[in-house]
């Protein structure tokens, strides 16, 4: 059988940090053994109202509703995805859609990303690969992360790759193996605090900016057990609800929980990279475009933060799920051990013919 050295795969994210629906139309081109990628499209969809409150409250409705709500979401997302495909001409090989994460406690071994392929596959008319996580959760592993994959095999250039997305998350190599875990909350609770204000977040800080840090409560951040654990380790919705949320809830003054949690957030950034070797950081993520968090971060550690080109910024994790696709599509592991705590590597997804 020939072998296949090229690919077209729609990528689809949707973070927890609610920003839309990132799509991203790959080309891979296999070169000496390895994977390189080129951006032929690129664009966020914002959420209509409906869709964003489901996705904000599904977790508390029941059963029905969850599942419900399950197949809508997916109709949605392969509509999406069929009139961003509508003026180009290529026909995809495949869709690796990541869902939309709504509960994740791997410690009582499962995830849930909504988004159901059967229906994305159905409305777009294309294959989909998606429910990337539940063969490595199964495994014993923590479901998450799935990019350092892509940022061994496509961004091997930089010495630490950090995203700031909902949460912050890093991953490097150490001692032959690809390291990675969740740093801390991060755009989750940054959005959230906006919200309360009537803003989407924050832009570059300038809340943040306005308020004061707030010690007794950084130091009470600083101190939560969680950053004692070694990696692999990921965190989720019910961690920022059962053990930040209660934290702040007395406190009223947005600006003011901005500037602590910007703090914070810059804090164990910078402990967590400044103890690894190499120099250079790859910054990615809706994060990076905050000019504030990314200046707090330089302060307090020596290594050179690198911002690349917007489109990489804003869609990384997209144009990785896309390459994840393609790893299944090749029977390839797509997830790795060493990342996730599983007993061995794994090649995640669930793929639907259209």
């Amino acid at each position: 059988m020939t072998e296949k050295k090229h690919y077209s795969i729609v990528g689809v994210m949707s973070g927890t940090s609610l920003d839309g629906l990132d799509l991203v139309l790959c080309r891979f081109i296999k070169k000496k053994n390895s994977w390189h990628y080129e951006v032929e499209k690129a664009e966020t969809i914002s959420y209509p109202d409906d869709i964003s409150e489901s996705l904000k409250t599904i977790h508390s409705k029941d059963a029905e509703s969850f599942c419900s709500f399950d197949r809508e979401y997916g109709h949605y997302i392969g509509r999406c995805i069929r009139a961003f495909l509508s003026d180009t001409k290529v026909s995809p090989d495949a869709i690796a859609s990541h869902g939309h994460t709504i509960f994740h406690n791997p410690t009582k071994g499962y995830s849930a990303q909504i988004g159901h392929g059967a229906a994305i596959a159905a409305e777009a008319g294309v294959p989909v690969i998606n429910d990337f996580r539940s063969m490595d959760i199964a495994l014993q592993g923590q479901g998450a992360p799935l990019v350092p994959v892509g940022d061994k095999d496509l961004f091997s250039d930089y010495d630490l790759c950090l995203n700031l997305g909902g949460f912050a998350n890093i991953s490097f190599n150490k001692e032959g193996k690809r390291i990675a875990g969740d740093i801390c909350v991060c755009n989750f609770i940054l959005n959230m605090l906006s919200q309360k204000e009537g803003k989407i977040f924050d832009k570059d800080g300038v809340m943040a900016k306005q308020g004061k840090t707030l010690p007794g409560l950084l130091a009470a951040l600083n101190h939560l057990p969680f950053y004692k654990k070694p990696f692999p380790k990921s965190l989720g919705r019910e961690w920022v609800e059962g053990n930040i949320l209660p934290m702040i809830i007395n406190i009223t003054n947005s600006n003011d929980l901005l500037a602590t949690f910007t703090e914070h957030i810059a804090t164990q950034i910078a402990f967590t990279i400044s103890r690894e070797k190499g120099d250079t950081v790859l910054v990615t993520g809706g994060g990076a475009c905050n000019t504030n968090l990314i200046d707090r971060i330089k302060s307090k550690t020596t290594k050179k933060l690198i911002l690349p080109e917007r489109i990489i910024i804003d869609y990384k994790e997209a144009v990785v799920f896309a390459y994840l696709g393609l790893l299944r599509l090749e029977n390839q592991n797509n997830v790795l051990a060493s990342v996730t705590g599983a007993n061995k590597d794994s090649c995640g997804g669930v793929i639907w013919q259209s």
